[in-house]
């Protein structure tokens, strides 16, 4: 997964002006907020009426721009698991 968010900053680097990386990223924040909404929707759908391939596919597409939003705010997986560890420790009642 580090790798994967690592990558995005990686093509925001190269000269393809075709990257869809780069033209979520010039599009701004409404725009990858929307493609992620999209994809967590049809992941859903897929999830409750798809193949198990059409899932996988669905949610490669989802973690990918869920990357591409967390780069865009600049928030890194070390961030993430920071949080995540915080609430490890948090008690259940």
């Amino acid at each position: 997964m580090r790798i994967a968010i690592l990558s995005i900053g990686g093509y925001v680097g190269r000269k393809d002006k075709k990257s869809y990386t780069k033209f979520l990223l010039k599009s701004g924040k409404n725009k990858i907020a929307k493609k992620l909404g999209e994809e967590s929707t049809e992941l859903l759908i897929d999830y409750l009426n798809g193949t198990k391939k059409r899932t996988i596919e669905e949610a490669s597409d989802l973690i990918y721009h869920l990357f591409v939003l967390l780069y865009s705010k600049k928030i890194s997986l070390k961030d993430i698991k920071k949080e995540l560890t915080k609430r490890n420790h948090v008690r259940r009642k």
